[in-house]
């Protein structure tokens, strides 16, 4: 299909200005593409004075780029998400040692290692989750600042909450695991004497 044709006096072509091709299948878009520049550098004695547009090759680009910046996100995200537990897990690590003797007296009158394990667990999942929420907020708070100020649509969806309070918890209980054993681990004894 031709269009934007300019034409003289005598009906004959002066000059195209843009040619639209349009292709059956999908699966041949890209063929076309390459027969279409292969006809035009022989029509053109191999000048490159014109351009060629192929949708679906902008389209590819655009998903490689859009890959490439979710890998990068997804790397700092997971770096951010380790240093985060490190943190967690050093907070416990310290929560546990200042209430040794506390853990000593729990062990004292009948709890079992797996009730320390539990009751440090449910603290850094806790402690964790906490953190979750205030992100989620400072996160849709943004996301709407963006809309207003930016004028782009933004929308947060029920996956976008699910997601990192999951993450939450999972960090809470994998980085947390560690020091709920340690505490766990102490003897009564051990733990009365402690100052």
């Amino acid at each position: 299909m031709l269009t934007n044709q300019n034409y003289n006096g005598f009906g004959n072509k002066n000059n195209i200005t843009e040619i639209i091709s349009q292709i059956d299948t999908s699966e041949s878009v890209v063929i076309a593409g390459k027969m279409i520049k292969r006809i035009m550098e022989v029509a053109h004695n191999q000048i490159d004075d014109y351009q060629i547009i192929v949708p679906m090759e902008l389209l590819k680009q655009s998903q490689k780029i859009q890959r490439t910046f979710t890998l990068v996100l997804s790397a700092i995200a997971s770096i951010s998400l380790f240093v985060g537990g490190i943190g967690i897990m050093n907070i416990m690590l310290a929560i546990v040692s200042e209430r040794t003797k506390e853990i000593g007296i729990r062990r004292a009158v009948g709890a079992t290692k797996n009730d320390i394990i539990f009751q440090f667990l449910t603290e850094s999942i806790i402690l964790t989750s906490i953190g979750g929420l205030a992100g989620i907020l400072l996160g849709a708070v943004s996301s709407k600042l963006l809309s207003v100020v930016a004028q782009w649509q933004t929308i947060i969806t029920l996956f976008s909450v699910f997601l990192p309070l999951l993450m939450s918890v999972l960090i809470g209980v994998f980085f947390g695991l560690y020091p709920a054993y340690k505490a766990a681990k102490m003897e009564p004894v051990f733990a009365l004497r402690h100052e």
